[in-house]
């Protein structure tokens, strides 16, 4: 229990309070007599004594309030004493239905509503909102001529100048009985505060997770010794931060349901200082309303490693000075769209596991940003990441390249192996890479000892492996070790906002890297988000560079585009892969747009018309003006009204 302190103005006052204290329901720490000008001198030397709560009335209770930051409990006068006022000043007055004013601090009385109806009175309220208006209202209250005034010292004085009479504010014991009982009950509802706080922060403090907790607006308020370690900073470094940019992983949306939801918590995996930790949010909800979030931070165990005799840090030092690093992140992935948000989230699940990963995905796609995104979320990120390819080797070629005398296998030790088009790989070398992920044990080439290894691998794979494990192509048993943890990076085209937004970076860039200026109209983009973009990725960046060399204009629209697609693609349909139906134009495999039955006809008998515009157009039933539109739209000679066109 705290110190409680009873500060009033009249002796009369303390003298109740010591009646009331004989009941022995209440402990009073201090009790004493002090003047109002005093008040908060007095305040702030009970404080300094030990007091935690005081006892006041009237303007005392106000200037505490105003000028302290402890918690004041105020002597408030009952309707009990209010009546037994109210019937004193209709004695003295003689008088029916007599005007009585009632002076001083609106937090110093009990409801009076319904005095008037009862009392047979005309009851008048002056209430002061600061000490210094006390006279000034008194003087109101006399001014306008009430029978009787009833207040404090200032009020009866000014009553007695005007020539008034007036009562004073005696409380009785039951307002000093009331405001004793206010006081211990706010002395226990701050003890318990207290002691749950202080079980809160022995259980942060001790806690084996990091935690923080933010404002309803996501701004950081607090945060225990683990999390300051996970992050390695101080808490005063990030008090008043925003949480999202802190933890750019965490979607501000998903943070406001919590606010709105109010029960509902939201998990998921982050990257912290190159540790994967797993982390719980939950709101605090006070008397129906979200006060703030709390997240909490667990950080993912690591898997024992098998004993090769090197340490965490010397793989981390050996892969660095090899030059065996993943720069990639997943903040460097394209992800606008819901495709590949939905690709990004599977990914940074995978990525806490130990399996290996299957990767699919078209050629240009971000089939190794994705690998080494996932190496560098994972518990191996300090470890090597190395990426091979296999394609157009001999079976021994590859052999040497992963599993010989100075094979790639070693120097990813405790790190991450990224097998590009795994399906090139000859049985043989399949057979040995499946028995790898397996046992996590090898036989190099040239050895009759098996050596231990510690190694992840992610493969890549543009083929459907289904198939050619169903043809034989592909071993079994490395098909289903592979099929456990797919994801499959959807093509550009799947993507539309994807695709717009890697087409205005590049060519923002291309313009940069060239010294041009050049933006493309909204044709020009419809052109570019119906092309099929086989190539991904790589075509976009080779086809923006082109278009921004080659242009003649400031604003290239979808003429211009059209026009650098035929001169760029227009090669064998082998060339690109297959398929290029799109919506809205037609494009065919080998990047040239299709024509449609209307733009071959109007061909065609331009042709056998000799170019008679007028002679067509009689021929399809259409204007003159309408197939010169066409003609524009299909891009037909003439169509600028020049010389090719005959009368």
């Amino acid at each position: 229990m705290g110190k409680i302190v009873l500060l009033v103005s009249r002796e009369e006052m303390l003298h109740q309070a010591h009646n009331i204290l004989q009941e022995k329901k209440f402990e009073i720490g201090e009790m004493r007599v002090i003047e109002t000008k005093d008040t908060v001198i007095e305040a702030r030397k009970a404080i300094a004594g030990g007091a935690t709560l005081i006892i006041a009335r009237g303007l005392q209770a106000s200037m505490i309030k105003q000028y302290t930051d402890i918690p004041v409990a105020e002597i408030v006068m009952t309707a009990q004493e209010m009546a037994l006022l109210v019937m004193k000043a209709k004695q003295i007055l003689k008088k029916e239905h007599p005007v009585i004013a009632v002076v001083g601090f609106k937090n110093m009385f009990c409801d009076m509503s319904f005095f008037d109806m009862i009392y047979d009175i005309e009851l008048r309220t002056y209430f002061a909102s600061a000490g210094e208006e006390l006279e000034q209202t008194s003087r109101k209250a006399a001014q306008e001529q009430a029978d009787l005034i009833i207040g404090g010292d200032t009020a009866v004085s000014v009553a007695t100048e005007y020539g008034i009479p007036s009562l004073f504010l005696s409380p009785t014991e039951d307002s000093m009985r009331n405001a004793m009982a206010i006081a211990e009950r706010m002395d226990y509802a701050m003890g318990v505060e207290k002691r749950k706080e202080a079980q809160f922060e022995a259980l942060l403090d001790n806690s084996l997770n990091g935690v923080m907790r933010t404002d309803s607006e996501g701004k950081i308020t607090a945060m225990n010794p683990i999390m300051e370690e996970l992050l390695g900073e101080k808490e005063a470094a990030y008090r008043g931060r925003s949480l999202f940019r802190v933890f750019r992983d965490i979607d501000p949306e998903m943070f406001q349901n919590l606010v709105e939801n109010k029960r509902d918590n939201y998990s998921l995996f982050l990257q912290v200082r190159r540790s994967s930790v797993l982390a719980v949010l939950a709101p605090i909800v006070i008397e129906g309303k979200v006060d703030g979030i709390i997240l909490t931070c667990s950080r993912v165990q690591r898997r024992p490693r098998p004993d090769t005799g090197r340490s965490d840090k010397e793989r981390s030092e050996r892969a660095r000075h090899k030059g065996l690093v993943a720069l990639g992140q997943f903040e460097d992935i394209l992800q606008k769209s819901q495709q590949m948000q939905a690709c990004v989230k599977r990914a940074r699940l995978f990525a806490l596991s130990e399996r290996a990963v299957l990767l699919t995905g078209e050629p240009g796609t971000e089939l190794s940003l994705m690998a080494q995104a996932i190496h560098n979320q994972s518990l191996r990120s300090q470890g090597p990441f190395a990426s091979v390819s296999c394609v157009g080797q001999t079976g021994e070629q590859q052999e040497n390249l992963i599993f010989g005398q100075s094979g790639i296998l070693p120097f990813v030790d405790g790190g991450t192996l990224f097998i590009e088009s795994i399906e090139s790989l000859t049985p043989d070398n399949q057979y040995k890479l499946a028995k790898l992920i397996r046992s996590k044990r090898y036989l190099r080439k040239g050895d009759f000892q098996k050596r231990t290894l510690d190694v992840r691998i992610i493969a890549a794979s543009g083929r459907d492996l289904g198939r050619e494990t169903a043809s034989g192509a592909f071993l079994a048993e490395l098909y289903y070790l592979l099929q456990g943890l797919v994801i499959r990076i959807p093509p550009l085209r799947e993507r539309k906002e994807d695709l717009r937004e890697k087409i205005r970076q590049c060519i923002r860039k291309s313009c940069e890297t060239c010294a041009r200026h050049h933006v493309l109209t909204e044709g020009a983009y419809k052109v570019l988000l119906d092309y099929p973009w086989n190539g991904n990725l790589i075509q976009v960046e080779a086809f923006c560079e082109c278009l921004i060399l080659t242009a003649d204009k400031r604003s290239l629209d979808e003429i211009s585009v059209k026009e650098t697609l035929r001169s760029l693609y227009s090669g064998p349909a082998s060339d690109l892969g297959p398929g290029a139906e799109r919506m809205g134009e037609t494009w065919s495999a080998s990047g040239e747009r299709a024509m449609d039955a209307r733009e071959r006809k109007i061909r065609v008998l331009l042709q056998e018309y000799g170019g008679k515009r007028q002679e067509v157009a009689r021929e399809m039933g259409i204007s003159k003006s309408t197939l010169w539109r066409y003609m524009k739209k299909y891009e037909i000679g003439g169509a600028d009204g020049g010389s090719t066109e005959k009368k």
